[in-house]
């Protein structure tokens, strides 16, 4: 085995049990969360905490009739789409976690789903997605003031 096959297998993102056997890569999925315009950053750094590399922002605007949405007190349109990459196993505790911050936070309603990511290919590309870090349990996080989280 040459030099750059034994690099490129050490990069793999499978940690080896006690026993000596491998265990599998943690799968993969986008969560999408629409909330608030207004919300979203506070949303966006809620995801953040459960090791996610990758989120977009995207902007939006609800479509329902003037009178649902009042009906409904959501009388502003302006909505923003939080695009995010987590692990499948972290995906309930962030369902909970938005479920109960869409329940207590004013003004902070919203809906979450997410679907399997299955189309990345290639290590480096999984190990940023998942946050893997090769000999580190719990990786430091950084918020924008470059304060731990």
């Amino acid at each position: 085995m040459n030099e750059q096959e034994k690099r490129r297998r050490s990069d793999r993102p499978v940690k080896k049990k006690k026993s000596g056997t491998l265990t599998a890569p943690k799968k993969l999925k986008l969560l999408f969360t629409v909330v608030d315009r207004k919300k979203a950053e506070f949303f966006s750094d809620l995801i953040g905490q459960f090791k996610v590399n990758l989120q977009i922002l995207l902007p939006g605007e609800g479509t329902a009739k003037t009178e649902t949405l009042r009906l409904l007190g959501l009388d502003d349109a302006a909505r923003a789409v939080i695009v995010s990459v987590i692990r499948d196993d972290l995906a309930q505790s962030i369902f909970e976690t938005l479920e109960e911050k869409f329940d207590t936070v004013r003004g902070g309603k919203g809906i979450a789903w997410s679907v399997p990511l299955s189309g990345a290919v290639g290590v480096a590309i999984y190990q940023f997605l998942s946050d893997y870090r090769e000999g580190q349990i719990e990786p430091a996080r950084k918020n924008e003031r470059g304060t731990n989280v």
